[in-house]
């Protein structure tokens, strides 16, 4: 959730062989299941071991005895242990989502910053030329961007390189939302990256709010995601399709949630801006708030690229369409994006609304 003006509302490391990073955490109040993958690298892990322990026994009884005796032995063990955690890590590097058959983006021009976006706050902050931006958050400040235009549904979408090493309650985001036309009572869909410690995976949050805190009970619909692959190394993908009856999350132009407009008041209809931001939220990003932002590792840096942008603006053309999400042109997802979007959700969901018991399930009757 977002809040303006002027209020700007794994690693993990995943490189080397440590098994247990290559597996996303489940958080303390989800409920959801580690990916079905984790019993491979048990079983890889069982068996590792076992040769490790006896290439050490064998090194420890070698110790006393002449070192051509022992040479053969050891050497094609070690030999086979070290290509055990070269398979591992090989294997691990290429997890990934099957092909969704289909880019939804290759149907959507690139556009440059300027021609769609303005700074929105923190423009000390932000430096930025035609083609991307780069905003940074320090203890002073963070900065955003907005749309010069609201949209009354399209496809929205932009590479994004997120900052390495301790994030703890800082949000990078890109969003939808009509905060500033309907505050306290607004919509929005979110793509939000939750800051994070070294040692744990960034988790991608996906929201959408619909007439979100009108009488002060702000109402979340949130999906969480791990990813599979590194966010701080390079730039990836990240969009929002909004037609008149879905919101369609993408990464790297595979489906990763759907939600379906069910009834008028479970789905938001009304215009919307586009918003991209860093910033401070300390009392809930990270751990529910157990990890604060720590200015000691400032500045925190989202960089932003290759947007993405094919609207229809609001008060425009009533024969106005957003872009077809699949390659049938029916406004459906395929059979091949569907699997590729169960596959993500089988092995990297890490909390799903619709499951959490703590959850008030009389406010979200779409569940």
């Amino acid at each position: 959730m977002h809040s303006y003006p002027h209020q700007p509302k794994i690693h993990r490391i995943y490189g080397g062989p440590s098994i247990s990073l290559f597996i996303p955490r489940v958080l303390p109040h989800s409920s959801m299941h580690k990916p079905v993958f984790i019993t491979f690298f048990n079983i890889w892990s069982q068996y590792a071991f076992n040769h490790l322990v006896l290439f050490v026994s064998l090194l420890i009884v070698c110790s006393s005895l002449p070192s051509l005796f022992c040479l053969p032995f050891m050497a094609p063990i070690f030999s086979l242990f070290l290509s055990f955690v070269m398979l591992s890590w090989s294997i691990a590097q290429g997890q990934g989502p099957p092909s969704p058959g289909y880019s939804p983006s290759t149907s959507v021009r690139t556009v440059k910053f300027d021609q769609v976006f303005r700074n929105l706050w923190g423009p000390q902050h932000q430096r930025a030329d035609q083609d991307s931006i780069t905003i940074w958050l320090d203890k002073t400040s963070g900065s955003g961007f907005k749309s010069i235009q609201p949209y009354q549904s399209g496809y929205f979408g932009a590479a994004m390189k997120l900052q390495p090493g301790y994030t703890a309650g800082v949000i990078t985001s890109f969003y939808l939302s009509n905060n500033e036309d309907h505050p306290g009572n607004h919509d929005e869909i979110d793509i939000e990256f939750l800051g994070t410690t070294p040692d744990e995976l960034y988790t991608l949050q996906t929201n959408v709010y619909i007439k979100g805190s009108g009488d002060g009970n702000i109402i979340g619909r949130e999906m969480k995601f791990h990813l599979w692959f590194d966010p701080t190394q390079d730039f990836h993908n990240y969009a929002a399709l909004w037609t008149p009856s879905e919101i369609i999350f993408f990464v790297d132009d595979v489906p990763i949630r759907r939600y379906t407009r069910k009834s008028e008041a479970t789905f938001p209809t009304r215009p919307m801006w586009v918003y991209g931001s860093i910033w401070d939220a300390s009392t809930w990003a990270t751990d529910n708030g157990r990890y604060k932002a720590n200015y000691n590792y400032q500045p925190f840096v989202g960089r932003y690229t290759n947007f993405k942008i094919s609207g229809c603006i609001a008060g425009g053309p009533a024969s106005c369409r957003p872009p077809s999400v699949s390659p049938s042109d029916t406004g459906s997802l395929s059979q091949q994006q569907l699997a590729a979007m169960n596959w993500v959700q089988r092995n990297y969901l890490v909390y799903d609304y619709c499951q959490d018991p703590k959850r008030d399930h009389g406010q979200i009757p779409e569940c």
